[in-house]
């Protein structure tokens, strides 16, 4: 099934070939000020299923271990559509927000939840974490 993110412009995109290997909603604080919201939600595939096309800007950040993410936004309207992590760079992660689908998967991990706003929390079962747990090798 192919899906398409895009940003609020419409001139950065990405599309999807495949559902995700992964769905993960991140409490770091890094990713509260990326959103502007309590937590990012981010689908994650792998980078050859994943077609990119318009003009971008890159942010590369520090995350909460050190480790760095390239996060694309859009230079006209400032949302940010995927981002390669340094830790995973067989995977793209996509901001699930982007493509406005009621019907994408749920999260399947909870990440960073030491620094979750008490206040949120979850109808389904999913697997939660203080930190970032470890991950598994990269997909040959």
């Amino acid at each position: 099934m192919n899906r398409i993110a895009h940003c609020c412009c419409g001139s950065l995109r990405a599309e999807a070939l495949a559902d995700p290997i992964s769905v993960v909603a991140c409490h770091c604080r890094e990713c509260q000020r990326r959103t502007g919201a309590p937590f990012g939600v981010g689908a994650y595939f792998p980078k050859e299923q994943v077609r990119t096309e318009g003009p971008s800007k890159v942010y590369v950040r520090e995350g909460q271990e050190g480790r760095k993410s390239h996060i694309q936004f859009c230079p006209d309207c400032g949302t940010s559509v995927y981002w390669h992590l340094d830790i995973r760079p067989d995977l793209i992660g996509v901001a699930l927000g982007a493509f406005a689908d009621p019907s994408f998967p749920k999260p399947m991990r909870s990440l960073w939840e030491k620094s979750r706003h008490p206040w949120t929390a979850f109808e389904h079962e999913l697997d939660h974490f203080e930190r970032q747990p470890a991950l598994p090798p990269p997909q040959s």
